[in-house]
């Protein structure tokens, strides 16, 4: 009986660590991208680009200036200015054409706005908003100023004031004529970025993750590194959490879909289009996205390599296929009259130290890379393959 309890403390210790990993990629998440300036105006910069949102945020600006401007009630007061001046049949008139004028002023103003909102200074301007917002986004989901600066909460949604957006829109027709918007004052209408109602959620989130967002993805690593090492396989148990932290990653991309199905879901279509809705929360979790794959492919890679290493038939197979692979080419080299000379034997002395170091500095790469994505992943691991291959062949 002696030592059977490593193999239920190995799998405790794993599925623990697989179970943190998603909550970890979370964590790092929220304080790279929401905490941090910077990568919170990068994850925010695509929005104005993409054309839901730039239909979206068209019509929410033509709606308030047209609103602001109200040509109908222009008219009718020339109308009225008109007929008191003895001029009632033109006064009559004018009224009658109210209508028309109102509807081509919206139709000048909304193709304007849209060539203003797709042209590069209303995206330099929705960077600045980003930019100047951010504090107040982080002050709400820290719960220390929910409603100040330029986010706020309005409705049931957390929204983002786009008076800066309007002012650019205004000089812009104001430049093409339309004189009548510089007596617009100063409009803070609001684009919907999540329901307040999860506000409370996200504050308790933010709060949570952001004061673990260091110990998660060391306590992640550590529980598994434990559980390899308590394993009377440690082999095996290294296949094992491989998987397991892949498929924990393939979870926490199961659960993205279902948020997106639950988001879509809570934003009235009159708050926010459908479409508008979907391109949003595509964007701002992309970086998440790119994390998981990158890490289940991480998993991925770690289990085949400790599958491959093991003295499974496949394995064997495998790796006496490579030396056969390496011997002939040797040979052949030999019988051309190569010779690796002292750096072969010198190589082939220090193969193992040699092997755990191009494994480490392969390590070291991927950590340091910045912000590696699944297929940088797989490169590191071909070029791993390649300086193994060649320490084979060189000793």
């Amino acid at each position: 009986m002696r030592g059977h309890w490593r193999t239920p403390v190995a799998a405790v210790l794993i599925i623990l660590g697989c179970v943190l990993a998603p909550l970890s990629v979370l964590g790092v998440w929220t304080a790279n991208q929401v905490s941090d300036t910077g990568r919170y105006v990068a994850n925010m910069a695509p929005l104005i680009k993409d054309p839901a949102i730039q239909n979206a945020l068209t019509n929410k600006i033509t709606n308030e200036i047209v609103t602001q401007i109200n040509v109908k009630g222009l008219t009718g007061q020339a109308a009225a200015e008109l007929s008191q001046k003895g001029l009632p049949r033109i006064g009559g008139l004018l009224q009658g054409l109210s209508g028309s004028l109102a509807s081509g002023v919206q139709g000048f103003v909304h193709s304007h706005v849209y060539k203003i909102i797709t042209g590069p200074r209303m995206a330099a301007a929705w960077t600045q908003v980003n930019r100047v917002s951010h504090q107040a986004l982080v002050a709400a989901l820290s719960g220390r100023g929910a409603g100040l600066g330029a986010v706020g909460v309005s409705n049931g949604q957390v929204t983002l004031d786009l008076a800066p957006l309007v002012a650019v829109a205004k000089q812009d027709l104001a430049a093409r004529g339309l004189t009548v918007v510089n007596k617009i004052p100063t409009v803070h209408t609001t684009f919907a970025l999540f329901p307040s109602k999860d506000l409370v959620k996200a504050q308790k989130g933010y709060r949570l993750i952001n004061d673990l967002k260091i110990v998660l993805p060391i306590l992640t690593l550590v529980l598994l590194a434990l559980g390899v090492l308590a394993a009377r396989g440690h082999r095996r148990a290294l296949i094992g959490a491989g998987l397991g932290f892949a498929a924990s990653m393939l979870v926490l991309g199961a659960g993205l879909a279902i948020a997106r199905i639950v988001y879509l879901n809570s934003v009235p279509a009159s708050v926010l289009p459908a479409d508008a809705a979907a391109a949003a929360f595509d964007i701002l979790v992309r970086f998440i996205r790119t994390a998981l794959r990158t890490l289940l492919v991480v998993g991925l890679v770690v289990a085949v390599g400790a599958f491959f290493t093991g003295p499974s038939a496949a394995a064997a197979a495998t790796r006496s296929a490579f030396s056969s692979g390496f011997g002939w080419l040797r040979r052949g080299g030999e019988s051309a009259g190569l010779s690796t000379g002292p750096v072969g034997r010198w190589t082939y002395a220090h193969r193992r130290a040699l092997r755990l170091g191009a494994v480490a500095l392969a390590a070291l790469v991927f950590v340091f890379w910045g912000r590696p994505t699944a297929a940088v992943t797989i490169v590191i691991a071909a070029a791993l393959l390649v300086v193994l291959g060649l320490i084979e062949l060189i000793g």
